[in-house]
């Protein structure tokens, strides 16, 4: 994961608003602490934060296309880069390896419309300074985090993390996930719109067929220059994601490294050590405590931007990891997320009235995906360098799986959620661990982690500030204590005015 960073109509390149760029990119050099780069004209700047996982010794950013003299600046994975390359009709003067540049020159060549050709995850700027133009994207799930604000001198500021806005811009929101936005036409259109949002699917796929469509999305998303993991919890969805992973380690011969995290004797930890034992990865397992978990809220907070509290709960372990996972040489990381929202896996599902409103709750939480466990997993991660994939929400998979009938999705009574996945990967993991029941991931690092949570914030937090709760906090208030704490950080941390507003409540 990279980061990015875009000043533009700035009318007049000065060397106050150069630095202004400098200034805002260290904000975010977490995310790219390999090199920096910048690109600056009377139009706009361009910051780039980079982490090499592609063309480790080529790929530095900003990108210039010699011919047309357009930048790029660009965050995330285009995972099928090489088929796109051969889409392209014209010869084009190649700089690097690079999976980003070929978004380059799929823009001069289609416009804005070459990004429904792309399979991967991303943010991105092109600059246009012949047309006076410029383009700003962001990938179909929001994946890879975006943040774009307006100053009081009318310039456009956009970033990967909301932080590096806060000192610049009167008014700041959350980039949409699935869409972009052009200079010369002021508004934000989605381009992201899959047939299975505004349908009830009728498919019917044989479990070979939806397990031979995520062990693609692995294989794809296995792509880079560097050396690779996998976030092990010990549940199904990353298990399964570790499990394919081994397969083709296997073929390559290396090594899978698998990493787990909890208090010490949480199910998740025992779990992932059966699954790591079963697979042959090389395990590495993080015992963390109450008290430094309670000690890291505070940058946890800072890093992730939100107050929401299950997302500060799951993310505060998964911060921890990330620490530990960047000191052991790995820079890479596949995970599980997406599975729940795909397949009901979250135990509320059992209450589902029916197959359409099965479906409809699965498609309102996948799109709300950016807001909590997309930026959970890769704020968390990237905040110690490390980035996150998520083979579950690739683009060819989610066509497959949210291309069936909820019907088969559907886990009334006593039939366990997911099944159709389980069913699926039968043999690939061990059964245990197959047909374990959902647990949060907060609960499954220790079940005392979230009971300690509200135990500091009940000594923390008086009823007198509770009491005062919504004059204190008239955006985003806080309910209980747990969520008046966060809250209280949050605010310490961001208290821009826009900034409250981009967490959902």
């Amino acid at each position: 994961m990279c980061g990015i960073i875009g000043l533009l109509e700035i009318g007049k390149l000065t060397p106050a608003l150069r630095e202004r760029a400098i200034s805002m990119a260290s904000t975010i050099r977490h995310r790219g602490p390999d090199w920096s780069g910048i690109y600056a004209d009377d139009s706009a700047i361009l910051a780039h934060e980079r982490l090499s996982i592609v063309d480790v010794e080529g790929g530095s950013q900003p990108l210039v296309d010699s011919t047309t003299k357009r930048v790029l600046v660009a965050n995330g994975e285009i995972y099928n880069y090489t088929d796109l390359r051969q889409q392209l009709t014209k010869e084009h003067a190649w700089k690097t390896k690079s999976d980003c540049e070929v978004l380059l020159y799929l823009y001069e060549e289609f416009g804005p419309a070459f990004l429904q050709k792309v399979n991967g995850i991303f943010s991105f700027i092109i600059h246009d300074p012949a047309h006076d133009d410029y383009l700003i994207a962001r990938d179909h799930m929001g994946v890879c985090p975006l943040y774009i604000g307006w100053g009081a001198d009318g310039m456009v500021h956009v970033a990967s993390e909301m932080k590096a806005l806060t000192k610049t811009c009167e008014r700041i929101m959350e980039f949409p996930p699935g869409s972009y936005y052009r200079g010369t036409e002021k508004k934000f259109v989605r381009w992201y719109t899959p047939e299975w949002a505004e349908i009830i699917p009728q498919k019917t796929p044989s479990p070979g067929e939806l397990r031979m469509a995520l062990v693609g999305a692995v294989e794809r998303q296995l792509m880079g220059d560097v050396p690779y993991g996998v976030l092990l919890s010990g549940g199904l969805d990353s298990s399964l994601i570790a499990a394919i992973a081994s397969i083709f380690s296997r073929e390559k011969g290396q090594a899978l490294h698998s990493f787990s995290i909890g208090l010490k004797d949480s199910p998740d930890l025992s779990f992932a050590r059966k699954t790591a034992a079963f697979l042959h990865t090389i395990p590495h397992e993080v015992t963390f405590t109450v008290q430094e978990g309670l000690d890291a809220l505070r940058s946890v907070i800072y890093q992730i931007e939100t107050f929401d509290v299950t997302t500060i709960r799951a993310s505060t372990p998964m911060y921890l990891l990330a620490r530990k996972i960047r000191s052991s040489g790995i820079k890479m990381i596949l995970s599980g997320e997406g599975a729940d929202e795909i397949f009901g896996g979250y135990l509320y599902f059992h209450m589902a009235p029916d197959a359409k409103e099965f479906h409809h709750e699965t498609v309102r939480k996948l799109f709300m995906l950016s807001k909590y466990d997309c930026l959970r997993a890769n704020k968390s991660m990237a905040a110690w360098g490390v980035e996150l994939r998520v083979p579950f929400l690739d683009r060819d998979f989610l066509d497959v799986a949210m291309g069936i009938d909820p019907a088969l999705k559907l886990c009334p009574g006593k039939k366990m959620e997911k099944s159709i996945l389980q069913e699926s990967f039968a043999g690939y993991i061990p059964d245990e661990v197959l047909w374990r029941q959902k647990e949060q991931f907060s609960d499954g690092v220790g079940y005392g982690w979230i009971d300690y949570l509200k135990k500091y914030a009940e000594e923390t937090i008086s009823d007198e500030m509770m009491q005062e709760a919504e004059k204190t906090f008239p955006v985003g208030t806080p309910s209980t204590k747990e969520a008046y704490l966060y809250r209280a950080i949050f605010e310490e941390l961001y208290p821009h005015p826009s900034a409250a507003a981009t967490v959902p409540v």
